[in-house]
């Protein structure tokens, strides 16, 4: 950032709300944001609106902006601004960047190539598995996981990208100063350690609903593709591959069963034209970041067989079918459940029912 746009300039004019096409004619008139801010009404009317020429010359909010400067006194808190040459420049090729992000990590990871993992917050434990499987695989293999720091997917995906080498990225939807939700503030503590954490939210600012949607067409920007792992139709993660669609991001979904209410939304991208995806590999191939493998044996690793296991197939099963599949009694089957859950074969889902767990597959192919 040169001296001329400093940090609470910039700042100050993001307060101003100002439409994208003019607060960028208003910088390129002016050269920077101390320029705006000092422009008259004259000058400004000769370069936009007059509503946008109101905005700029309104008092920005006091108690938000000395809110923001003493965030930004704190070590290790940043403002990156469009000036600034760690801004992402995936955000600035999309036409919407916003004009400054709140950032605490290590800059380094806001230009590496990434790829984007959302699911439900309500995930079962498979999906919970598989994504911080996925992003395990996809770290290890250059790419820095991003994803919204939310309950269930999103945290496992943030998890195996801090296991693998690649890191990840949080966005948030809540100004840089919160956590939400509040259980996640080692994870949140582990993810400024092992990549970053951005909002384009000042601080302050609460986890308002609407906040959501925008903060979503960040994740998807900032990646070179977006992973849906779980989701119901009414997900928040198909408003996000909704938007790596319009912005050019490839689009994956990894299929479940027809029964559950957390495949549909993933069966509905599918359908749509999103890439069925099974491993790591698949992903990889499609972004141009490693050949196809050829066929190769199916994990060794497996969890342990029985009739039990036998009964419950691949689909979320109910106590009254076991019963009928397996004539055990039900305090038998709760019994031999509840240590399957233990040993972590199994795990209990919504409605009363269970579900066997089976490992990843052999994510990426050797040599790759």
């Amino acid at each position: 950032m040169n001296a001329a746009s400093t940090p609470r300039a910039w700042a100050a004019l993001a307060l101003k709300h100002l439409p994208h096409a003019a607060l960028a004619a208003l910088l390129r008139e002016f050269g920077g944001p101390d320029a705006v801010l000092t422009a008259t009404r004259a000058q400004l009317a000769r370069v936009v609106p007059d509503v946008a020429v109101d905005r700029v010359l309104t008092p920005p909010d006091v108690a938000s902006l000395e809110l923001t400067m003493a965030w930004l006194a704190q070590p290790d808190h940043e403002l990156i601004a469009w000036d600034d040459p760690d801004y992402p420049q995936a955000l600035l090729e999309l036409g919407f960047a916003p004009p400054v992000l709140y950032f605490v990590g290590r800059r380094e990871f806001l230009n590496r190539p990434a790829l984007a993992i959302v699911g439900s917050r309500n995930a079962t434990a498979q999906g919970r598995d598989n994504a911080q499987a996925f992003a395990q695989a996809l770290a290890d293999a250059g790419l820095t996981i991003v994803s919204g720091l939310a309950l269930g997917i999103d945290a496992a995906a943030h998890r195996g990208g801090l296991a693998g080498s690649g890191g990840t990225l949080a966005v948030v939807g809540t100004g840089p100063d919160r956590v939400y939700p509040a259980r996640h503030r080692d994870l949140a503590h582990a993810i400024v350690a092992h990549g970053g954490m951005l909002s384009e939210f000042p601080p302050g600012t609460p986890p308002a609903a609407w906040n959501f949607p925008r903060r979503n067409r960040l994740i998807s920007g900032l990646a070179r593709g977006v992973l849906v792992v779980e989701a119901a139709l009414s997900s928040g993660s198909l408003v996000t591959a909704r938007y790596a669609g319009e912005q050019g991001r490839e689009v994956f979904a990894i299929p479940g069963s027809i029964h559950s209410p957390l495949s549909k939304g993933c069966h509905k991208l599918i359908r749509e034209g999103a890439k069925l995806v099974e491993t790591a590999q698949d992903i990889l191939v499609e972004l141009g970041l490693a050949a196809p493998a050829a066929d190769a044996p199916a994990s060794s690793a497996r969890t342990p067989d029985g009739p039990l296991l036998t009964a419950l197939g691949d689909d979320p099963v109910g106590l009254d079918t076991l019963i009928e599949r397996t004539g055990m009694t039900a305090e038998t089957l709760l019994a031999e459940l509840t240590e399957l859950e233990i040993a972590g074969a199994v795990s209990p889902v919504a409605g009363g029912r269970w579900q066997r767990r089976r490992p990843p597959p052999n994510f990426v192919a050797s040599g790759s």
